[in-house]
């Protein structure tokens, strides 16, 4: 099997919960060496997040890993996580800032045994300015971000957009920087410090919120399904499902027209621009619902793609394991497991042609089960050693 792009890396992964371990997990799947460090006995709070008895979302956030386990509450627990980070490239961790610290830890400290360490430091609010010492979580994040303000329905408090997101895309942007700080160290020689806050990733993606309040003092609310002013672009109800439409450009939207068999549409100065169309948007998609009510989801489909317009199902899981577009692309695939035989998860993304990333191992089944292969392995401690620290408390 292709070993990816990271073969090479090695990855030391202090993170608990969904943060932390997501940028491991990204790093683990381009085939770096992850190993996971987890309190002694229950581990990572993240096995006993999810459904049914045996949790299936540590299985795909801990797939790549090893795990080992240290109580870095106490020097000798901590010692070992600095013989483990002594030739390691990259270091995650998303503690509370001043945790690392608190622990002799801290950047400055791992860059006297290990000039070359990268630092990835994930936090509510980084580890600067007058709020980083406030405990933040992911939803915290898309709040003071601003996504949380912006989602849902106009009638009704702010939504959560129905996954960890301001945790991801902290995780996202800490690998990014990682990977941005393996190539500069090819350089330099030295690693650096990722400074990768909750509120910030949100705010990365938020587009022209800001400019169009500093210009025109703008303050964009939430609309629910729709894009203001952008038209068609919605979610419409047809006789056995629901289907998403996007046919907001002008040649798009004659396309459409002529789909519905009423190209005049396209003609009608109410609809014939983009600006038009998008200061009739709410009557513009009545019109296209009432339309859409009348056919199946299946006979919509067929039209969007003889007319060649963008659109496609509102899909959950049983429709993404049937679809053979996911099947060919293998965007979902099948892995052994321990207790369920196999469980089928999302592939490894993106796609590299010469180093593709795959899943190498599924995740392990407890805290600390390559202890002997990591500890006796890479540090050389034999098996009496290792009893004495088990004994000590310190894995």
């Amino acid at each position: 099997m292709n070993q990816g792009a990271l073969k090479n890396v090695r990855v030391v992964e202090l993170g608990q919960l969904i943060a932390g371990p997501f940028c491991g997990q990204l790093l683990g799947d381009m085939g770096a060496d992850v190993i996971k460090v987890e309190p002694p006995g229950a581990g990572d709070p993240m096995r006993q997040w999810g459904n049914g008895e045996h949790k299936l979302w540590w299985e795909v956030i801990g797939r790549n890993k090893r795990s080992v386990s240290a109580n870095l509450r106490i020097p000798e627990g901590q010692d070992l996580v600095r013989r483990l980070i002594a030739d390691a490239d990259i270091l995650i961790e998303n503690f509370k800032p001043g945790t690392m610290e608190k622990w002799g830890l801290d950047p400055a400290s791992l860059h006297a045994i290990n000039p070359r360490l990268i630092v990835v430091r994930i936090s509510g609010y980084g580890q600067t300015g007058p709020y980083s010492a406030r405990a933040g979580f992911g939803g915290i994040g898309e709040a003071m971000g601003g996504w949380r303000a912006i989602v849902g329905e106009p009638d009704r408090p702010p939504s959560r957009v129905g996954v960890s997101i301001g945790d991801t895309l902290a995780a996202t942007y800490g690998c990014m920087g990682a990977l941005a700080a393996l190539h500069a160290r090819e350089t330099t020689g030295r690693g650096q410090v990722i400074d990768a806050a909750l509120y910030e990733s949100v705010l990365q993606v938020m587009e022209s919120l800001v400019a169009e309040y500093d210009v025109m003092g703008l303050v964009r609310e939430r609309h629910g399904g729709i894009l203001p002013g952008i038209a068609p672009s919605n979610v419409y109800a047809c006789s056995d499902g629901e289907y998403m439409i996007g046919a907001n450009g002008d040649a798009i939207f004659a396309r459409l027209a002529e789909a519905m068999e009423r190209p005049e549409l396209a003609q009608d100065p109410r609809y014939a621009t983009h600006i038009a169309r998008g200061n009739h948007q709410a009557e513009l998609d009545r019109r296209i619902e009432e339309w859409t009510r009348t056919l199946t989801v299946s006979d919509l489909e067929a039209l969007m793609v003889r007319h060649s317009i963008p659109a496609g199902r509102v899909y959950r899981v049983p429709d993404m394991l049937a679809d053979p577009h996911f099947a060919a692309r293998e965007a979902i695939v099948p892995i052994a497991h321990r207790v369920h035989g196999e469980i089928r998860m999302q592939n490894c993304f993106p796609k590299l042609s010469d180093t593709p990333s795959a899943i190498r191992r599924g995740a392990p089944a407890h805290a600390g089960a390559d202890n002997a292969e990591v500890y006796g392995g890479r540090l050389g401690l034999d098996a009496a050693t290792l009893a004495d620290l088990e004994a000590q408390g310190a894995i």
